[in-house]
């Protein structure tokens, strides 16, 4: 039995921990899965169902669920896709992540601010990355110094994403000499972007 510790670790990481562990494997195993939320409970569950696995959970404690998820190898392979053959290459989708806040959703201002975090995190995780990442009005924060998402935004950065900050942004908010990752771009180079974008998500 492999065990993954979450407890005390905010979303997405219980799932990202957790994913991980089941690429891990190399053959049948049960994932024994430690959290503190009945959200990451849930959250569990459906991440062993998209894989077509098997998961109980049991409460031990006020707050201490444990999640077992048995990837036995024949579920899995029952639910797995199968190959398809093609000659001709996939064209890359241009994805374009758009980030007009230094929080996610409204309400609670200190939540929006988790939740942003944990989003671009999340992002690094992803097997498929964006192509580009733009940064506008107080989303500027996030790509300058002091920033909490710097680690995760230079990762992505290296990773080939391309990160571009609204150069009217950053001035408005007197940020122009704390640019910390990324470029700086205009209006025009953002709106060229967005609309020769494929798929855009906006948090």
């Amino acid at each position: 039995m492999i065990q993954v510790n979450a407890i005390g670790d905010a979303c997405p990481l219980p799932v990202i921990k957790t994913k991980k562990a089941l690429d891990a494997l190399t053959g049948p195993e049960l994932v024994e899965v430690l959290v503190d939320n009945e959200v990451a409970v849930e959250n569990l569950k459906k991440l062993a169902k998209s894989r077509g696995l098997e998961a109980a959970s049991e409460k031990n404690g006020e707050k201490e669920y444990r999640v077992r998820i048995n990837a036995s190898g024949e579920t899995a392979a029952a639910e797995a896709e199968p190959e398809i053959s093609c000659c001709a290459p996939v064209p890359e989708k241009k994805t374009v992540v758009v980030i007009r806040s230094d929080r996610m959703g409204e309400g609670d201002e200190a939540l929006g601010k988790l939740l942003i975090k944990g989003y671009l995190y999340a992002l690094t995780q992803l097997e498929q990355l964006p192509k580009t990442m733009l940064f506008y009005n107080s989303g500027a924060f996030l790509t300058c110094e002091g920033s909490a998402s710097l680690e995760d935004l230079n990762k992505l950065a290296q990773e080939g994403v391309e990160i571009l900050t609204c150069g009217t942004c950053l001035q408005h908010y007197g940020l122009s000499e704390k640019l910390a990752v990324g470029a700086v771009t205009n209006m025009y180079v953002i709106a060229e972007t967005m609309a020769g974008a494929d798929l855009i998500l906006q948090p």
